[in-house]
């Protein structure tokens, strides 16, 4: 294994410490402490993700222009890092959007340009192999995050402000790890802005981006889901950030063999699979289980869609674009599909308001199915050349 990769895999493990602290506790954070509606939680919850779509864009092609990767994404990792302790000055829902907006926004910048160097840092052939350990780090990370947070929150009373302060701290760590021990790769430059758009002429990379969005526009956010699970069994509000964990751990024990299976078996089969067991979480979320029965299942099904499609996604991509456009034509792909994924968090929590959780749940499942059978169209099956 590249040694890029473990590297940039230890600062992601890191920084998601950091991050996943704020996001295990964000949903209670607005509906509970700030008494959030789920229409306007939706709009939070779609703006935290979709904040990141054009911002992609500049940080993926500031990379290409100058093959500065390692720069780009450190300034990515910095940002977002120092907005951790602004939370706790936001007490309005305006200030904490704001916030929520440039956290986003420097993840929009690191992710292209990280993504990137993992893809140039492994030869075309071990793709899946180099993102899955990757995202297995970066999942540790995840794993942990909302442990640290359930901890610092009971020593500290249930109060917010400490879970921001050492989310902070822990953010400053990861991005120390990158300037010490990340290394950039020599290549290509890129060109313009246009140049890096024009990747999208590539029928094989446009087919990708349109089977992406397409399932991006009807995927429910993690919060949302997290806050199902919660309605539904009436797990105890404390309990609410241990949810991720779940989730995390089928994605760390699944990310490394999937991305093996995807390198064996076709990237696409893998990540089609990995929308059908998202499916299936929704169905056992709709279904009669009640309790731990049904929390289980359902994060068990959760983690392994995003074993199955995170980094199996660029794993696919990143050797249809050539290496002067590789952070830019990722960035492409990945800002279309944050902005699905906007559209669906704003439509879910209209349809949540609305009709009620479990109907707007029903009205998912049926568009991610329409959904999966078009992308199966567009992207086909077959297994993709080393």
């Amino acid at each position: 294994m590249a040694p890029n990769v473990v590297a940039l895999g230890a600062v992601s493990l890191i920084t998601d410490v950091s991050s996943e602290m704020v996001t295990a506790v964000l949903p209670l954070y607005l509906v509970a402490g700030l008494g959030l509606s789920p229409l306007a939680f939706g709009f939070l919850d779609g703006l935290y993700g979709g904040a990141t779509a054009l911002v992609r864009l500049v940080g993926g092609h500031a990379a290409d222009r100058r093959s500065r990767h390692k720069l780009v994404a450190g300034t990515g990792y910095a940002l977002s890092a120092l907005c951790k302790p602004a939370l706790m000055l936001a007490a309005s829902v305006p200030a904490v959007a704001a916030v929520l907006v440039a956290d986003r926004a420097g993840k929009g910048v690191r992710t292209a340009p990280r993504d990137a160097l993992i893809s140039l840092s492994s030869p075309p052939g071990a793709q899946g192999r180099a993102f899955g350990v990757h995202r297995a780090m970066d999942t540790t990370g995840a794993l942990l995050g909302p442990l640290a947070a359930f901890g610092v929150l009971a020593a500290a009373h249930q109060e917010y402000d400490p879970v921001f302060v050492v989310s902070f701290c822990v953010a400053v760590l990861g991005v120390l790890v990158l300037a010490l021990f990340v290394r950039d790769r020599e290549g290509a430059t890129g060109g313009t802005v246009r140049a890096t758009l024009a990747v999208l002429r590539r029928a094989e990379f446009a087919r990708v981006c349109a089977g992406a969005v397409l399932l991006g526009a009807v995927t429910v956010s993690d919060s949302f889901l997290y806050l199902l699970l919660q309605r539904f069994t009436d797990l105890p509000v404390r309990y609410f950030p241990l949810l991720p964990v779940g989730t995390a751990a089928t994605y760390l024990l699944l990310a490394v063999p999937l991305g093996l299976a995807a390198d064996r078996a076709g990237r696409r089969r893998v990540f089609l699979a990995g929308h059908a067991a998202l499916l299936a979480a929704y169905a056992v979320l709709l279904s009669p289980l009640n309790g731990m029965v049904l929390v289980a299942c359902c994060l068990a099904l959760h983690g392994a869609f995003y074993a199955a499609t995170d980094g199996v996604l660029m794993a696919l991509a990143g050797p249809m674009l050539p290496e002067g456009t590789r952070g830019g034509g990722l960035a492409v792909l990945q800002t279309g599909q944050a902005m699905a994924r906007f559209a669906a968090s704003l439509a879910f929590g209209a349809a949540w308001t609305w009709w009620g959780p479990r109907t707007a749940l029903w009205a998912a499942a049926l568009l991610l199915t329409a959904a999966g059978a078009g992308a199966a169209a567009l992207l086909g099956t077959r297994k993709e050349t080393a």
